[in-house]
């Protein structure tokens, strides 16, 4: 199990119709189906199975108990038999966590030999999830719906994204980010309405005076220092003259006291997520690259330029995809090449792109900035490996939050890249660069993005959904029309439960 110490509780809905016999299976059944999901590699959280709820009273307080215990962080739910749904509307009311409705049966095949009216009776969820799904649908109550055997593979995918998707909102709920610094002058969609966010989502967002930082950095011992430059030598590709006794062996000294000091400041305030901006360095030596660069590789949520809600999305994919394969990493789309068969996006950033993400060894430079007026930033370069990929981005939009989000698939540069001093991942947007870039402009989606190799866009939308926020995503089977369609819709939507 990837997140350790969390739980998801799996809710089973009857009645006391039935009677003691078949309230006794379906107790076994569900206990069974429980054990075997969580025996699942694709189920990532564990799931606790719960007394059968079959009272109006014993579903309220389940729905309670779940809400006011923090290791839960959502709620399964599945009729064995028919329970009929008005007993569910005040527990479901009182439900503060994420839920899926799981639409399956214990039984993969029906016994037509021997199949009678106590085995119909036992095994209902056909129309017991229906009757259920009615009164979820009334109340208007965010859900995933999975439908389909709970052995299937696909099935326990779906749950386990789901799952990633709630560790996410339960890490949103206690993420605290910390900016040094505005955002960059002028600029537009790095800005936005922090009071929305922590509403909608939990997260907080607060400034520190950059100064204060670099009391902390100016503080770090030079032990220290010198440890972590060892672990830059050993785990980098350093360039000559960055090396030990080498002519800029003190600006990564610099560059390491910088990494250090974030860690003490952040760790002491409890935050995994920061913002800093070349317009407002205070007392630093460098606009911190390295240092930002492996905090992301730690989990840290980083946004350049005073992007705050950036960072909050890195940390929060970073958090949704622990233990999967593939990084996340701060991204911005920066130049295109049409030259291709099929055109491409070369992504990076000044400095700061996450390391997971690296497809080789990673090699630790120090080229000058045209930015910031500090000394020349040390960083890791490197080219982003290849495979399929989700960004997404998050904007104010005045009136509601909104993601907007895009599969691509990352190539391996065709070419090296032998003058570009920073790191980067090349990528084909799908279903193509026309309908991708088109549909990513018209939905008014931000320069700055989360990239992950690691989550997918489903944890993404179930992420959304969740929080009720916004997304509209660009995938293969994205039509510019109907997208076009989509954004209309959706902002009719948006005005509708608004005045509502």
């Amino acid at each position: 199990m990837a997140f350790q110490g969390l739980k998801i509780w799996f809710l089973t809905g009857s009645q006391d119709l039935y009677g003691e016999v078949i309230l006794g299976q379906v107790k076994t059944n569900s206990a069974e189906m429980v054990a075997g999901l969580n025996a699942s590699a694709a189920v990532p959280v564990e799931i606790v199975h719960r007394p059968t709820v079959t009272t109006p009273d014993g579903i309220r307080r389940a729905c309670i108990e779940a809400s006011a215990d923090d290791s839960v962080i959502g709620v399964i739910g599945w009729m064995h038999t028919f329970s009929p749904a008005k007993m569910w509307i005040t527990g479901l009311q009182a439900l503060t966590k994420p839920f899926l409705h799981l639409h399956t049966q214990h039984n993969a095949d029906l016994p037509y030999d021997s199949i009678d009216m106590e085995f119909m009776n036992t095994n209902q969820s056909a129309h017991g999830d229906r009757e259920f799904a009615y009164i979820v649908s009334r109340l208007r109550m965010p859900r995933k719906t999975v439908a389909g055997h709970w052995q299937d593979p696909a099935v326990q995918g779906r749950i386990g994204s789901w799952m990633r998707a709630a560790a996410g909102v339960h890490e949103a709920r206690n993420l605290k980010c910390i900016r040094f610094g505005d955002n960059m002058r002028e600029v537009a969609d790095t800005d936005g309405d922090k009071v929305e966010v922590q509403a909608r989502l939990g997260a907080s967002c607060n400034t520190y005076p950059v100064n204060e930082l670099a009391d902390t950095v100016d503080q770090i011992g030079d032990a220290e220092v010198d440890a972590l430059c060892a672990e830059y030598d050993d785990l980098y590709d350093v360039v000559p003259e960055l090396r030990p006794g080498a002519e800029r062996r003190e600006s990564m000294r610099d560059a390491a006291r910088i990494e250090l000091g974030l860690r003490a400041f952040l760790g002491e305030l409890g935050s995994m997520a920061f913002v800093d901006t070349f317009q407002d360095l205070g007392g630093l030596k460098q606009l911190p690259g390295i240092g930002a660069q492996r905090l992301m590789a730690d989990g840290y949520g980083f946004g350049p330029e005073g992007d705050w809600k950036t960072s909050i999305l890195v940390r929060l994919v970073k958090a949704m995809g622990e233990g999967l394969e593939g990084g996340s990493s701060l991204m911005e789309d920066y130049t295109y090449d049409f030259g291709a068969d099929a055109t491409s996006v070369l992504g990076a950033h000044m400095l700061e792109v996450c390391p997971t993400i690296a497809g080789a060894k990673p090699s630790c430079e120090i080229h000058p900035l045209f930015v910031g007026e500090r000394e020349d930033p040390v960083r890791l370069v490197f080219s982003g490996a290849s495979g399929p990929a989700t960004i997404v981005g998050m904007v104010d939009m005045g009136s509601h939050l909104r993601l907007v989000a895009n599969e691509v698939d990352a190539i391996d540069p065709p070419r090296d890249l032998p003058q570009l001093p920073v790191a980067r991942a090349v990528w084909v947007p799908r279903p193509d660069f026309t309908t991708s870039a088109e549909s990513w402009l018209l939905a008014g989606g931000p320069h700055h993005t989360a990239y992950s190799q690691a989550v997918g866009l489903e944890v993404i939308e179930d992420f959304a959904e969740m929080v009720g926020v916004e997304i509209l995503s660009i995938d293969a089977d994205t039509n510019a029309r109907q997208f076009r369609k989509e954004v209309q819709w959706s902002a009719a939507y948006r005005t509708l439960v608004g005045a509502v």
